[in-house]
């Protein structure tokens, strides 16, 4: 038996807050272990309303009142709720509030999915049925509101929710406990934020639908305001998705290398520069290379060399070599590659000059040697440091784990250093058409295309990432006169 809590989040609803009391089921006011009531410094008497009730149903021994001190908003009182939830060890927490916008005779359907562990969150929709909203007495601009930001989360996030901005929501405790609830907003947009928050660890939402009410409560919410700072939520998570801006409440899961299908991303550009097929291909700091499956669809012929290798069944190299970049590469081949492969690694290691001298030894004469970096003079880093921030991320041109930081003059002088000739560079724009699934959006088109011309026009500012092709200068063919 899981162990449930029902918190009502209440200001200023004197006037609806015993009705929503009176209408929790019999049935479900005996399962749960506790209702509380969070008034959140009402100007009105709903406090004292919750303490008449209290004292007029001495059977109702599990209700309990706490009044905040000072006004904590929305999103502040929901996550002294929750706080309230984990400490006293809940499974299920259900959110209700106070102003009988949500019917709690909904609650034993709601509760299913969350008690036979087929969900980590419920929310009750209004939008499921449809026309059901406004015959509910939704306002016809709130419904159409509702319409268009549910659209816009659903997008940019990659979800297919029929509602975003349902207040009515039930939560597991263990779910709560994996996101960071707790640097979400104190403001109404606390519920876009959670939502977004578990869409990225990748918990479970189910919806159910619930019927309209709308009497004649008061309204809180600025709606401007509140749409204005949803779109906000949204693509915060979007940059930082990107690695550009670091928000650490969307920092809920390690970020992952994921493949590029645009032919200006790196992935796209790496691909087109593979000559032809018949290549043997060294790709060092491989990993769970998809680009290494493309290749290998040419007809190419890839090792892969890296700290350690998932064993999936799915991967494309020829063979896995396990290494420490930093201390040992030591491996058992001659001067037989093609190609060599250093696809955003350089910036990881403490001393990639080394490396670089290893890896020659590898090389074919005549061979070449890719290299992608991060642009750490991007646009985005510069406007950053205009307004004197400097955040790491977890993925992006500032991921925290980068040791170097290179502008396009610092790495041709790396590679000069260490006896590379440049044969031939460019610029990656931002991953816009990889990172959010509105492929089909023309707007995003042209914001891509845009960045595509600027990028090629002034690379240093414009570029997110620089692909180098270099050669050795201590090839044998090449110390004879070679030409390039």
């Amino acid at each position: 038996m899981k162990k449930i809590i029902i918190c009502i989040v209440a200001y200023d609803a004197e006037s609806t807050l015993h009705k929503v009391l009176d209408r929790i089921p019999p049935a479900v006011r005996q399962k749960v272990a506790e209702v509380v009531v969070f008034d959140d410094e009402s100007k009105d008497r709903t406090f004292h309303v919750a303490k008449d009730y209290q004292a007029s149903h001495p059977d109702f021994q599990n209700f309990y009142l706490y009044r905040n001190s000072h006004n904590l908003g929305y999103g502040g009182n929901q996550k002294r709720g929750y706080r309230y939830c984990i400490e006293k060890g809940y499974d299920i927490v259900v959110l209700l509030h106070g102003d009988g916008q949500y019917a709690p005779e909904a609650l034993p359907e709601l509760l299913k999915p969350l008690e036979e562990g087929r969900a980590d969150a419920v929310f009750g929709s209004r939008m499921m049925v449809r026309g059901a909203a406004l015959k509910g007495g939704m306002p016809f601009y709130k419904y159409v509101g509702n319409k268009i930001l549910t659209f816009f989360e659903n997008r940019l996030l990659g979800m297919d929710l029929t509602e975003f901005h349902s207040g009515y929501r039930l939560y597991s405790v263990d779910a709560l406990k994996q996101v960071p609830f707790e640097r979400n907003t104190n403001d109404f947009h606390f519920d876009t934020e959670i939502i977004v928050q578990f869409h990225a660890k990748k918990l479970k939402i189910v919806e159910i639908p619930i019927p309209t009410y709308y009497g004649g409560e008061i309204c809180h919410v600025n709606g401007i305001k509140y749409a204005i700072d949803v779109a906000i939520a949204v693509l915060q998570y979007k940059l930082h998705e990107l690695g550009i801006i670091h928000y650490p409440k969307y920092a809920v899961t390690p970020m992952k290398y994921t493949f590029k299908h645009d032919r200006h991303s790196s992935h796209g550009q790496v691909a087109a520069l593979i000559p032809s097929s018949g290549q043997r291909i060294l790709d060092v700091g491989s990993g769970p290379s998809e680009l290494s499956r493309l290749l290998k669809k040419e007809g190419n012929r890839i090792v892969g060399v890296d700290r350690s290798f998932s064993d999936d069944g799915t991967s494309a190299l020829e063979q896995k070599i396990e290494r420490d970049l930093e201390k040992d590469f030591d491996l058992p081949f001659g001067r037989e590659f093609d190609i060599i492969l250093f696809l955003d690694v350089l910036e990881h290691l403490t001393n990639p000059a080394a490396l670089l001298g290893k890896a020659r030894k590898y090389l074919k004469p005549g061979g070449r040697v890719i290299f992608s970096v991060p642009n750490v003079a991007h646009w985005s880093v510069r406007f950053s440091l205009l307004l004197g921030h400097f955040r790491y991320a977890e993925r992006g041109i500032l991921d925290k784990t980068h040791l170097h930081f290179y502008t396009l003059r610092t790495f041709r002088q790396l590679l000069k250093e260490n006896n590379y000739k440049i044969i031939r560079e460019g610029a990656t724009p931002l991953p816009l058409l990889d990172s959010f699934p509105i492929i089909g959006s023309p707007f995003l088109r042209w914001i891509h295309w845009i960045d595509v011309v600027l990028t090629y026009l002034w690379k240093t500012l414009f570029g997110y990432q620089f692909i180098f092709v270099a050669e050795d200068t201590f090839d044998e063919d090449y110390v004879k006169g070679r030409p390039s």
